[in-house]
């Protein structure tokens, strides 16, 4: 029987409730598909650093990177300036365990509204690749004269080959793996941001030889985002850097049906890779039990996906699939059902 050791991350906010549903669910698959989960509790959030001024110790650090995986709940709160715990606890753990893979799928499910006009499930059915750990994001820049009618600020975007060519190299195995249309498309903006997407342009033809199977066309950043919104059939799998994958996979967790359905992995094929949804704390409906868990669910259906167990992982995704259709609204509060029913309603159809 295999046995896998993750860390939960809880969070801030809503975090811990949506995380409770999820481990519900990923109970319920380790007893049909017969493997176990063993799981440690890390206190990381806004709690911890009012207390402490702590964010991310080192030791804590050498613990995570023990477990195989991470399921997270939500960072963020009012009462804490923003930058400082994202920065200090996600981008920490996203640079320090090499997650330099944003996984992100977007798929509309049955019963799911869409915004789209004459779009159902068949049209929204694709994966953005985000490279996790350079770009604008890798925090290379600083300020001059800062509070002052002279004030220079500059944020560099910090594009390496292997940073690149290792992103779009996973791109293609996924593209390969998920093996529906079998194309992938590199966002860019190759006629402005010339120095980093000619890099981004080169490594992508060249490694595209290496597989032969593989479409692939090129799009810029604000054709791909017109795109995803006017023909989002028209994609299979999207790779891109950093701040273009941040934006369009936003885009597409509208598409999908909104931040309550929305997933996404943090990936590092070789170390620990983590795992959450990407609605965020939601403060101010902490403990009203109100909250859609879905996306914490789809969560932990990628994880288990990422661990190698497949079939577990379509059980969960057959669940979900369920149990949208009995929900009246993704939206906050207005989901017919409470946090827990709908984690129990998940549970029970596993």
């Amino acid at each position: 029987m295999n046995n896998y050791n993750i860390g939960i991350l809880p969070g801030d906010g809503t975090g811990p409730e949506v995380v409770r549903e999820g481990l519900k669910v990923l109970a319920a698959a380790s007893k049909k598909f017969g493997f176990s989960v063993e799981s440690e509790t890390f206190d990381l959030g806004a709690e911890r650093y009012k207390k402490t001024g702590e964010t991310l110790p080192d030791y804590e650090i050498e613990r995570i990177k023990t477990k195989q995986a991470l399921l997270l709940g939500a960072i963020g709160h009012p009462d804490v300036k923003p930058g400082i715990l994202e920065k200090g606890i996600l981008l920490n753990l996203r640079f320090t365990l090499d997650q330099y893979i944003n996984l992100r799928p977007v798929k509309l499910y049955p019963g799911v509204d869409t915004p789209l006009k004459n779009k159902g499930p068949d049209d929204i059915d694709f994966a953005v690749v985000r490279e996790n750990t350079e770009g604008l994001y890798a925090g290379v820049g600083g300020t001059f004269k800062k509070g002052t009618p002279d004030e220079i600020a500059i944020q560099e975007s910090i594009n390496t080959r292997k940073g690149v060519e290792r992103c779009i190299r996973f791109a293609f195995e996924y593209c390969r793996k998920r093996n529906k249309r079998k194309k992938l498309t590199l966002c860019g903006k190759t006629n402005v941001l010339t120095y980093a997407f000619d890099l981004w342009e080169r490594a992508f033809y060249e490694i595209a030889k290496e597989y032969p199977g593989i479409q692939t066309d090129y799009a810029h950043v604000d054709a791909t985002s017109m795109w995803i919104v006017k023909n989002p059939e028209f994609f299979d799998v999207i790779v891109t850097d950093n701040m273009f994958g941040d934006i369009i996979t936003d885009i597409g967790a509208v598409i999908q049906g909104g931040l309550g359905v929305a997933a996404g992995g943090n990936i590092n094929p070789e170390g620990v890779s983590m795992f959450e949804p990407i609605g965020g704390s939601a403060p101010k409906y902490t403990g009203k039990n109100v909250i859609n868990p879905v996306a914490a669910i789809a969560s932990v259906q990628m994880m288990l996906e990422y661990l190698g167990e497949v079939q577990a992982a379509e059980a969960v995704e057959k669940a979900i699939m369920k149990v949208v259709i009995r929900l009246d609204s993704m939206s906050a509060g207005k989901m017919g059902y409470s946090t827990t029913e709908v984690g129990d309603m998940a549970a029970s159809y596993i």
